[in-house]
């Protein structure tokens, strides 16, 4: 027992060294130089998106801010914002599902890289919705696969050579819904398969310079619009007849009333998830999972991360009957 002691010990230090070292570095390293350098941010008509493009901009980067609709209200103030910044923040229409988009996003940026070339790219577009696994028609599954999955694939793979001759950084919004489902199935298969090829990315662009982070937010659905209130009605007339045979209106009433109630907890200060955001753009040695939430929504994912299947299932059916 008494020889199971230095290796503890030396567990515990290899566990903690690395965060130790990497926060005095932080510190100490040279402030990076915001001026000079572009970043490429993806669903910037409203939410973290939106907020990220103002506080780049503010910063003295400069931003291209892709939104789906180049004429909604928000696109609409990042341009008044634009006209006093000096043509370092433009506006262009980006739909992340649509390849000819992406390659004029890329086209626009080359044409108008500033001294210091093409800095970052966030990956920041992504759409929810709510619903038990049968009740969503394929179509569904594959328009968020598209949106949230191979979106931020195909943006990714269209940049990767400016960001490697740069030596940049690229950020992708992911949530903790990757590590566990709770009514949206749809979106945390979306944000896991993100994880997934985060993991990946960040090993192969090393070698390049190149960092890759990923933002975790928890529940901030107050703060954004990608989750608005979800209505019964509507969720049991688009469901299936076999679908209706299985489950009754009680039901999906429930359902949607539990998730609803999560919605209406969620924090309205979007700016803590765009800090982490910030700071995976602009420290000398940023993280490569930034995890934004509440204590109690951390601690569910430790359980998720540590405890075997059986705990989280047990734990989530519990919240499922209250």
């Amino acid at each position: 027992m008494w020889a199971a002691g230095p290796l503890l010990l030396l567990l515990l230090l290899l566990l903690l060294l690395p965060p130790l070292l990497a926060r005095l570095w932080r510190r100490r390293a040279a402030p990076l130089e915001p001026a000079g350098r572009a970043v490429l941010i993806t669903g910037c008509d409203s939410g973290f998106g939106h907020l990220l493009a103002l506080r780049l901009h503010r910063l003295g980067f400069t931003v291209f801010a892709g939104c789906l609709c180049p004429s909604g209200e928000g696109a609409r103030r990042l341009q008044r914002e634009a006209a006093a910044g000096a043509g370092r923040l433009r506006v262009l229409r980006l739909d992340v599902t649509r390849a000819r988009d992406v390659l004029a996003a890329k086209e626009l940026v080359v044409s108008h890289l500033p001294e210091r070339g093409f800095w970052g790219l966030v990956n920041n577009a992504g759409i929810s919705t709510f619903g038990e696994t049968g009740w969503l028609s394929m179509e569904k599954y594959e328009k968020f696969a598209d949106v949230n999955l191979l979106g931020s694939i195909r943006t990714t793979l269209a940049f990767l050579p400016l960001l490697r001759k740069y030596k940049g950084r690229i950020v992708f919004m992911s949530s903790i819904i990757a590590y566990f489902a709770l009514g949206n199935g749809i979106y945390s298969m979306t944000k896991a398969a993100i994880e997934k090829f985060c993991d990946a990315l960040r090993l192969e662009m090393k070698k390049f310079g190149v960092r890759v982070c990923i933002i975790q937010p928890g529940n901030y659905a107050r703060s954004t619009k990608i989750q608005p209130p979800v209505s019964a009605e509507e969720i049991w007339n688009e469901l299936s007849e076999e679908e209706k045979a299985v489950y009754n209106k009680e039901y999906v009433q429930e359902r949607a009333n539990f998730f609803n109630s999560i919605l209406s907890e969620g924090s309205t200060n979007g700016n803590e998830v765009v800090d982490a955001m910030v700071d995976a753009l602009t420290s000398p040695a940023p993280k490569a999972r930034y995890m934004v939430a509440k204590l109690k929504e951390k601690a569910l994912v430790l359980v998720c991360a540590l405890f075997p299947t059986v705990v989280m299932d047990s734990v989530l059916s519990y919240a499922l009957s209250k």
